[in-house]
């Protein structure tokens, strides 16, 4: 499966990013999300195959869920070691 993704970082948190599919764009991101994201600020466009290296997504994960809900969203790296083990238990955080 390919996918022609947009990728916006958001302008209120560093290192967070929103891929779309291109031809919904942020169409099925909801509302709230939105607001916490911020306005999109576009930084691409890339065709998303299942074997494409990305730096800290896996292009696997990021297909099945823009296909799936419309958008992946990409978390900023987790500062320091205690919250990196706090992120491990939490699934949601494990996007």
């Amino acid at each position: 499966m390919k996918v022609l993704c947009d990728i916006y970082r958001s302008p209120k948190k560093e290192g967070m990013y929103l891929y779309v599919d291109k031809r919904e764009g942020t169409a099925r991101v909801p509302k709230n999300l939105l607001e916490l994201f911020g306005s999109p600020q576009h930084v691409t466009t890339m065709l998303m195959t299942p074997e494409r290296k990305l730096a800290r997504a896996n292009a696997d994960k990021v297909l099945q869920e823009v296909r799936v809900q419309g958008y992946y969203l990409q978390m900023p790296p987790v500062a320091d070691s205690e919250m990196r083990e706090i992120a491990l238990k939490n699934s949601k955080l494990q996007r």
